[in-house]
């Protein structure tokens, strides 16, 4: 699988690390892109910074000779963690100014897989139309609302459990959290 993620200025730096961890680039094409204020913001939430796993290739926001950009060469899903409203809300209306927003575009129009993981709250009504906009045209929303059945202690589990919400629609298996069993009688 070619997989793209993007990572925006949105608290949550956390969470696109740990799917990082958890992509195996043996198995996948691996590519990143960062907005401008995600370094910032990985910065403040990630002291010894961002690692990419071996095998990853990293692309400049401004340049638009990724292999992604083009309609020709599409990612096979693409996942913006954390995702911040207004790149969420260029994305709905196809605001296509950097390689990050291109690569939405085509993911979209060429009809792959496209994650977005906002981390805001509360939500606007202008949020919601937004992200009602990415879900009739195919992209999957899925907010970064961790679960506490499991029990986590440490708050890499407890991002563990949105984490591995991302790798089961991105359909690649883990042993991140236990699943949810049936109610015993």
């Amino acid at each position: 699988m070619k997989l793209l993620v993007a990572i925006t200025g949105a608290s949550g730096a956390l969470y696109a690390q740990r799917l990082l961890d958890n992509l195996d680039t043996r198995q996948h094409e691996l590519h990143v892109v960062l907005s401008n204020y995600a370094r910032q913001v990985i910065a403040e939430e990630l002291p010894a910074g961002l690692r990419l796993p071996d095998g990853a290739r990293s692309h400049a926001l401004k340049s638009m000779n990724a292999p992604f950009a083009s309609g020709s060469n599409p990612p096979d899903a693409m996942v913006v963690i954390p995702c911040t409203m207004g790149t969420l809300g260029r994305i709905a209306h196809g605001y296509s100014e950097d390689v990050l927003l291109r690569a939405a575009d085509v993911v979209l129009k060429e009809k792959k897989k496209l994650i977005l993981v906002p981390r805001e709250t509360p939500l606007s009504l202008v949020h919601l139309k937004n992200m009602e906009l990415l879900l009739q045209a195919g992209a999957t929303i899925l907010p970064a609302n961790p679960s506490f059945y499991a029990g986590p202690r440490t708050i890499q589990e407890v991002v563990d459990t949105v984490v591995a919400r991302v790798l089961d629609h991105l359909g690649m298996p883990h042993n991140l959290v236990p699943r949810w069993s049936e109610e015993k009688e």
